[in-house]
Formats: C-alpha cells, structure tokens, sequence
C-alpha cells in the first residue's frame, strides 16, 4: 500500500467516513479485497458513484495507466467482499458492468469529476472497467 493510500484510509477511519483536506467531499469507499494469487487482505480508498438499490460503482482508472490496477483482479477472482463506507461497514458482492450500464456511469462519473475524462485519455485505449458492488 502507498504512503498516500495509507493517508486517505486513516483520515477516513479517523472521521467517520469523511476525508479532511484536499479530497474533502470526495465520495471515498475502502474496499477489502484479497488477493488473487496471495490470499492477503488489502484494502483500497477508491472514488465511488451511487446507484439505486444501495449499489455503487467504482472505477478501475488506476489514474490512467496502461494496466489495470491490482484490486480489479482480485475483485474478479472473491467478488464476495466488504466495503466501509460512510461510518459503517457492509457485504457486497462484484460484478463488471455490462457494456450499456458501463457506458452510463462512466459518462456520468467523467461529468461529475472531470478528472475521470483525464484518466481516460492518459490510458490510451484501456476502457476503464466500471465494477458495480452489490448489497449482499
């Protein structure tokens, strides 16, 4: 885990789900997800999006690189995971939104934050996987 990652997962932990400082009122859900080849448990402060029926989407920009970020596999390999979000934790269950749901929310995500549009351009190609997870 970065230095960074570390940062925003204490000062959401620290105030009941809100970030202070330059993210504050960036929609941050810590996802636990275990990896796919180590089994460790990890845990990564992503941006989200609310859906209906108490879903939410998280995107797999990793800030625009060329490969995905780890987490997005290890999502696909145990898609039976938990989130914290706000000040509580729940059960959710993974899944790839299909090709017309994807189209949707990332339009809406780029429109909200502006740097999402960024992320896409810089990856050159890569479509940005958008993950919806579920109440389970």
């Amino acid at each position: 885990m970065t230095d960074w990652n570390a940062g925003v997962i204490e000062d959401f932990r620290a105030n009941g789900g809100e970030l202070t400082g330059e993210m504050a009122g960036a929609p941050i859900v810590l996802v636990h997800h275990t990896g796919a080849k180590s089994g460790q448990e990890r845990v990564a402060p992503l941006m989200y999006q609310k859906l209906d029926g108490g879903s939410i989407a998280i995107f797999a920009s990793k800030a625009g690189a060329p490969e995905h970020p780890h987490w997005f596999a290890n999502l696909r390999a145990n898609p039976d995971t938990t989130i914290e979000i706000g000040d509580g934790t729940r059960a959710v269950h993974a899944r790839v939104a299909d090709p017309e749901e994807r189209d949707r929310i990332w339009a809406e995500q780029k429109r909200a934050w502006p740097q999402f549009a960024g992320y896409e351009e810089k990856a050159e190609g890569r479509k940005i996987p958008v993950v919806i997870l579920e109440p389970r």
